[in-house]
């Protein structure tokens, strides 16, 4: 525990989510716990010629209830998914912009490349077209911190607002930081997650360039593997995840509904290489290790990890290696990726999986990791392969580790 933090306990009153399986979340937790994948084949990516055309985007024209058309056409992709979960997340808590005191409640909501459609489509418009060209709304629409400051302008949210951008790890590190703003007292209410829409030709080559993509382009619903011994590399998505955080008394005050408490987070660093993990996996083990300490648990206490294994060859062994070093050799929690169904969604993907950790808690559900045939014998692990499965977990961590080193874990427990 650091210092009294515990004095203010923090209930998740609220959830929502934008992915590849779905617009909400009881649409994509259906479609994930029937096995399904949001991985396509993407035509623009083809006739581009890039040597990956596969990706898990979000699909159809997504309702903005409240949101003018003529306002959304000034608003990136990635802010416009921000908007929806917050508003799904709103309305699960039984909020309604009014109900609450403004000036005590944030936003915080990560994103790993902010606004980047907008960014490449007016640098385009420039080479074409000249200055004139490039829309006047184009820096507001990109700059990262565009969907906490529009969250809090379209719900009321007049308190602390912040971006957090460390890559993979930038939604749950806004949900880690949120939870602290409540502990601090600064504020009694946080939306707090992220949002990422990153597919695009140039994100795609540039993964593409470093071998972090998978390119099983024949066989997309087949691409996404975490800790199979045929892993290729992870692949892109896009989407949202928002968390409504509440100090415990403050949400058993107006009779909100409490699915989950967040009792324990942290981050470390690697401090060792841009991109590739530690081989032994320190920094997330250490992560780990400290956020079980803030929880006041123990490794044993944990039933359920929702791991960062994004199916590439060191990321997934070396988290491997870091839960095999925590929990011991057959000893593991269950554990299982959501990534195989969803992709990667990046700076987005730590906020959605803290919403699909809230509801394996409270469903007793455990999503499966798909297309795990023949699991890689460096990854031994008490994997949820292929199926869901039903238990009754009472704790869970999600991981969350971004390049740059920077590692995130969250530790739930059952409301």
């Amino acid at each position: 525990m650091r210092g009294d933090a515990q004095q203010r306990r923090v209930a998740i009153t609220g959830l929502g989510c934008v992915t590849s399986l779905g617009f909400d979340l009881p649409e994509s937790w259906e479609a994930l716990l029937a096995g399904r994948s949001g991985v396509r084949s993407i035509p623009r990516l083809r006739e581009a010629a890039l040597p990956v055309q596969i990706a898990a985007p979000v699909l159809g024209d997504l309702p903005l209830p409240g949101v003018p058309e003529k306002e959304r056409r000034r608003l990136d992709r990635f802010t416009c998914f921000a908007l929806a979960a917050t508003a799904e997340a709103f309305a699960s808590a039984r909020l309604a912009r009014g109900d609450f005191d403004g000036t005590r409640a944030g936003a915080a909501i990560g994103s790993g490349i902010g606004g980047i459609l907008t960014l490449t489509e007016n640098h385009r418009a420039l080479l074409a077209g000249g200055p004139r060209r490039v829309s006047p709304f184009g820096i507001p629409m990109c700059i990262a911190n565009m969907a906490s400051g529009l969250v809090a302008i379209h719900f009321g949210l007049r308190g602390p607002n912040f971006c957090t951008a460390t890559a993979c790890a930038s939604g749950a590190h806004a949900i880690g930081q949120a939870l602290d703003t409540i502990r601090s007292g600064a504020a009694d209410l946080m939306l707090a997650g992220g949002a990422e829409a990153p597919i695009c030709d140039f994100v795609v080559a540039g993964f593409a360039r470093m071998r972090a993509l998978s390119t099983r382009n024949e066989e997309p619903e087949r691409a996404s593997r975490p800790f199979d011994a045929g892993r290729d590399g992870f692949v892109i998505g896009e989407g949202a995840g928002a968390l409504v955080l509440e100090e415990w008394e403050h949400a058993r005050a107006r009779g909100a509904p409490i699915r989950a408490e967040l009792v324990g987070y942290a981050s470390t660093a690697d401090a060792e290489h841009i991109v590739e993990p530690t081989a032994e996996g320190d920094g997330p083990r250490r992560c780990m290790e400290n956020a079980l300490l803030d929880a006041g648990l123990a490794p044993g206490d944990v039933d359920y990890v929702n791991a960062h294994a994004t199916s590439t060859p060191a990321g997934d062994r070396a988290e491997a290696r870091a839960l095999q070093q925590l929990f011991g050799t057959g000893t593991s929690p269950w554990v299982s990726s959501t990534k195989s169904s969803l992709g990667h969604s990046l700076g987005a993907s730590g906020a959605v999986e803290a919403a699909l950790t809230v509801m394996a808690l409270e469903t007793g559900w455990l999503p499966p990791t798909l297309n795990l045939e023949r699991p890689d014998e460096t990854c031994a692990l008490n994997h949820v392969a292929e199926k869901a499965r039903k238990t009754h977990p009472n704790v869970a961590i999600s991981n969350s580790f971004g390049f740059g080193g920077t590692n995130v874990t969250l530790v739930l427990k059952h409301g």
